[in-house]
């Protein structure tokens, strides 16, 4: 299952809380079909609540995580993490796990 690091959690929780979206939004990953021109495979958006058949991730109140059954199966072994770039913005990032031993 996707994991969500607390930096990504807490960014989820402001964008939520700054659109205005109700505690039980979050943010939706779906797959792109046919994948975008810089070979992204997944489309990110804001979405008030899960829509049938979404794996819900919630590391926090007010973070969710929707994931439509195709990019469940594609982020089941990643990381959702958020890194700041050089003008301060934020970016989510999508790394592998840590391997466990």
């Amino acid at each position: 299952m996707l994991a969500v690091t607390e930096a990504a959690a807490d960014a989820i929780s402001a964008l939520t809380q700054q659109d205005g979206i109700a505690d039980e939004g979050g943010l939706r990953f779906t797959l792109v079909e046919p994948e975008q021109p810089d070979g992204a495979p997944l489309a990110v958006a804001l979405a008030p609540a899960p829509t049938d058949g979404d794996q819900v991730v919630s590391p926090k109140p007010q973070a969710n995580v929707f994931l439509e059954p195709g990019a469940a199966d594609l982020l089941s072994d990643k990381v959702l993490d958020v890194q700041q770039d050089d003008e301060g913005h934020l970016n989510f990032a999508v790394l592998e796990q840590p391997a466990t031993g």
